[in-house]
């Protein structure tokens, strides 16, 4: 089950042809730094050839590493090669994106190297997450809360989803959700599902083939 699609009219969307099939994911305007820069490394052909360097089962699957595109089996990756000027600002639009299943969200550094949150300008993840019961998402909220100092970010409805649809609620308020699949959870699921080394990268290379702007939405 996916929750009707949030933001304003005329969406951006990317479609991945992925080794595993196709995944389309569209852009939310209210997150316009974000789509504008992912729409810019898609044309300059960033995400062409690299790799889903990190699969997390119930949790998230991870790509836009450059330096995954040729590398060796068993190599770890995720550091790629950006430098702390090439991050973005932060984007971070609760209540209206969390961290539902199906969302699209930029990968960042810790808070130990990065304290103002801000967002790696090439890797992303796309949330494959569970489902919480009542007492779960108490121990959640309390997390946020004390990771954010902030006290009023979830709604009756964002508690809903995760009980119903699911995610992963502890990562809301500390990283920017910035569009959500339209397309192709399927392959999202099956791409979380491999098995995958102490680093979690799968064994067998899954690599986004190309990636295009399928559908031109609101520029700034």
């Amino acid at each position: 089950m996916m929750l009707p699609m949030m933001g304003r009219k005329r969406q951006a969307e990317v479609t991945f042809e992925t080794s595993k099939g196709i995944i389309v994911v569209t852009l939310y305007n209210d997150t316009p730094i974000h789509r504008d820069n992912f729409i810019r490394n898609v044309k300059a052909g960033t995400y062409d050839g690299v790799l889903f360097h990190r699969c997390i089962r119930n949790f998230m699957i991870q790509s836009g590493d450059p330096t995954s595109r040729n590398a060796r089996p068993g190599e770890r990756l995720g550091e790629g090669d950006e430098t702390a000027a090439d991050r973005l600002p932060a984007e971070f639009r609760m209540p209206q994106h969390f961290h539902r299943r199906g969302v699209l969200a930029a990968a960042r550094e810790g808070d130990e190297y990065n304290p103002e949150k801000k967002s790696s300008s090439q890797q992303f993840y796309i949330v494959t997450g569970r489902t919480f019961s009542d007492e779960e998402l108490d121990a959640q909220l309390q997390r946020v809360q004390k990771m954010t100092g902030k006290e009023d970010l979830w709604t009756p409805e964002i508690r809903e989803a995760y009980r119903t649809v699911g995610g992963t609620p502890h990562l809301d308020g500390s990283y920017t959700v910035f569009g959500e699949v339209k397309k192709g959870m399927d392959v999202v699921d099956s791409i979380q599902a491999m098995a995958t080394d102490s680093y979690d990268r799968p064994l067998e290379d899954i690599r986004i083939i190309r990636a295009k702007v399928s559908k031109r939405g609101r520029l700034r």
